[in-house]
């Protein structure tokens, strides 16, 4: 499994040390400290050693936009120490540890949030030093104020059913991650949740037993109590918490006359699970209880509004920018009087400047999926299904960005190509949508790879289910759903067991566009794109991100082998905007481009073109009529199944596994191939982005 990347790095690190025990903390300035102008710091506390503070990792990054925060591990967890024993894990010395960072990171104001066996930490903090800190959020409160209904922790038990593993005898004695898989399991016990799980399982197994039953140790043998705090208190506590019962959070903010969030249908980490109403819930305090700056707003009277659009362009490739340009300039023609913002991030964002597109100033909030994507591959390998999974603190942050954006400024349209993060998030949480909604995508149904075998299969099933289930619940939500292409170019199979056929249900819930391309409508010859006349030209093109180097490389080991099935035979290798073009050697009868804004335009005038198997390329050649081979990325899914069953459909391109492409000889036979066979594609209409562009005008 991949390590872990936070989605944003923390702007400083450091250590502090307390009697041999070495405590590691993050900071993030936020914007007033970049400001000079200090600011509120929110500081995230630790919470039992069983996680580290990367359980604030959907926080972190949204309210590093807004505010200074810091997060440390506590002692035992993460990268701080680990000592050995019960008394080194007492409540005091975590309360300690929590000055002493505040302290080394310079926090003069702050508001502490505390998460379950945290909470009582926060609030310790609170009455010991009043002027400093502001407020507190406590969120799965676990201080002990109501009796628990398990207290045989230190006694062998006959049975190690459900709650009985939580036990130390179990834990010893080799039971640990039975353990682990249960209490997760318990604590993010709301549907759907496997991320979660999975997040906590990982994190518990680095800890182990040993130092887990030293701080299980120190909390039985202190007596709960609560200090007295002066300050604001908020509680926010899951109704179906199966790990400290609602009661525990309603006498909480009895006692400390807080106020209380109770998240109906929720478990025991709402920051976890419910990471968006958490999240608007913790800045809203914050803003509350700490000083504010004078704000000057303008707010414009209904008529008297510019009709607006905000257009969500998705950065996985670069094939979602060139189909929304089409049907951008499509909806002008039919309302020349809309203003178009785009919320976009790196490449696409180099894709709209050169079309003299207006980007939001908030896109340089969001947090880069292309850099994610780049770590998460291998050589020609993308797992995109655990790739998306994996950026799940990404998305939140970057939903959350677009949740402020259409909060600051009144849209009557946001058009959102496989957005992914906005979708899912709205769907989770539908009062957040006031404007008119329209959702496109070219492939649907998450789908596993063979060699992910049960688990992977019963995953994405899992994620399929959630789907069908927002769509069924909120129909009214997507005010368009728009499939760019045709019903046949949707895969035959099922979500998953008990679930139904993915065309079936695609062909009730979708409205279908045709395929839109962005073939130039004035083709450029080749003297003019500075190719020979004389010689056959193969074009070898891997997208926009940066997990097309193994493949070019790959093919630059075929060329000279080409070149001699094929006197004459000159290449051009497109590299995009993620790959520098100084990285290939220089090979005769090889010309090297790096990002191409006129792409299509080369592939036009090519006798051949290599690519990916992403679909805008492929498609592109097919409607070109180009002879073409693709290599899709191992393990995604969506090139490997999804696209190849459009590619099948439209009989268009010649398949090669990137085992097959790795072999010089017979990618340079393949190559000589398929340059001396005609094409018999499936004829592609063009008039996809105008149709799209007449549903969308529906709505304004």
């Amino acid at each position: 499994m991949k390590p872990e990347r936070p989605a944003r790095p923390a702007d400083q690190v450091g250590t502090v040390e307390r009697d041999g025990v070495t405590t590691a903390y993050q900071v993030w300035d936020g914007p007033a400290v970049e400001r000079g102008n200090g600011g509120p710091t929110v500081v995230l506390l630790p919470t039992w050693s069983i996680v580290p503070s990367r359980m604030w990792k959907a926080q972190v990054p949204y309210l590093a936009r807004h505010f200074r925060v810091v997060t440390f591990d506590g002692r035992g967890s993460g990268s701080s120490s680990k000592p050995v024993g019960a008394a080194a894990y007492a409540e005091s010395e975590y309360v300690a540890d929590a000055f002493a960072v505040l302290d080394a990171a310079g926090v003069t104001e702050c508001v502490v949030v505390g998460f379950s066996r945290g909470c009582p930490w926060a609030l310790q903090l609170a009455a010991a030093q009043p002027t400093r800190v502001l407020g507190v959020v406590c969120v799965g409160s676990a201080p002990g104020l109501v009796p628990e209904p398990r207290g045989l922790w230190g006694k062998r038990q006959e049975s190690d059913e459900g709650w009985a593993k939580y036990n130390r005898y179990y834990w010893q004695d080799g039971g640990y991650e039975e353990f682990i898989r249960f209490f997760f399991g318990q604590l993010f016990n709301e549907p759907h949740s496997s991320k979660q799980i999975e997040d906590g399982i990982r994190w518990g197994l680095q800890i182990g037993p040993e130092r887990l039953v030293d701080t299980e140790a120190a909390r039985q043998a202190h007596s709960p109590s609560l200090p007295p705090v002066e300050c604001p208190v908020l509680v926010v506590h899951g109704s179906d918490d199966a790990v400290r019962p609602l009661a525990e959070g309603e006498r909480l903010a009895e006692l400390t006359g807080g106020s209380l969030v109770v998240v109906e249908g929720g478990g025991h980490a709402p920051h976890a699970r419910d990471p968006v109403v958490f999240n608007r819930l913790l800045k809203d305090f914050v803003d509350r209880v700490t000083p504010q700056q004078p704000v000057r707003r303008t707010w414009v009277r209904a008529l008297n509004r510019p009709r607006r659009a905000l257009y969500l362009s998705s950065p996985i490739g670069l094939g979602h920018a060139k189909r929304d340009l089409a049907i951008a300039r499509e909806l002008r023609l039919l309302r020349p009087d809309l203003q178009l913002d785009w919320l976009a991030q790196h490449p696409v964002t180099r894709v709209l400047e050169d079309a003299g597109e207006t980007l939001h100033p908030a896109s340089s909030w969001l947090l880069s999926e292309a850099a994610h994507v780049d770590f998460e591959a291998d050589e020609h390998d993308l797992h995109a299904f655990q790739t998306v999974r994996r950026m799940d603190e990404l998305l939140i942050a970057n939903f959350l960005t677009f949740a402020d954006v259409v909060d600051d400024r009144h849209y009557d349209l946001v058009i959102a190509d496989e957005a992914w993060e906005v979708d899912y998030f709205l769907h989770e949480n539908p009062e957040l949508k006031h404007f008119a909604y329209a959702w496109l995508t070219d492939f649907i149904g998450w789908l596993p790879m063979p060699d992910g075998g049960p688990a992977e299969a019963a995953l994405t099933a899992d994620y399929n289910a959630e789907m069908l289930e927002h769509r069924a619940r909120y129909p009214r939500l997507r005010d368009h759903s728009l499939f760019v292409g045709d019903p046949e170019d949707i895969v035959t199979t099922t979500f998953g067991p008990d679930l139904p056929s993915i065309r079936d249900w695609a062909t009730t819930n979708y409205t279908f566009t045709g395929y839109i391309t962005s073939t130039p409508s004035a083709p450029q010859t080749r003297e003019r794109l500075g190719y020979r006349t004389d010689r056959l030209l193969c074009v070898v093109s891997v997208g926009g991100s940066g997990v097309g180097s193994a493949l070019l490389h790959r093919v630059l080991e075929a060329v000279p082998l080409a070149r001699r099935l094929v006197p004459g035979l000159e290449f051009a290798f497109v590299t995009g905007p993620r790959i520098d073009p100084a990285e290939l050697p220089t090979t005769p009868g090889v010309t090297v481009h790096g990002y191409l804004p006129n792409l299509q335009e080369h592939l036009a005038v090519a006798d051949l073109a290599i690519t990916q198997g992403g679909l805008t390329t492929c498609m592109e050649l097919t409607a070109l009529r180009i002879p073409f081979i693709y290599i899709p990325l191992r393990h995604h899914f969506e090139q490997n199944f999804h696209v190849r069953h459009r590619l099948d459909r439209h009989n268009a391109g010649h398949h090669l596994t990137y085992e097959e492409a790795s072999n010089p000889d017979a990618l340079a036979e393949a190559i000589a191939k398929r340059l001396t066979r005609s094409v018999d594609y499936l004829p592609i209409a063009t008039d996809g982005a105008a149709r799209a562009a007449t549903l969308l005008n529906e709505l304004l």
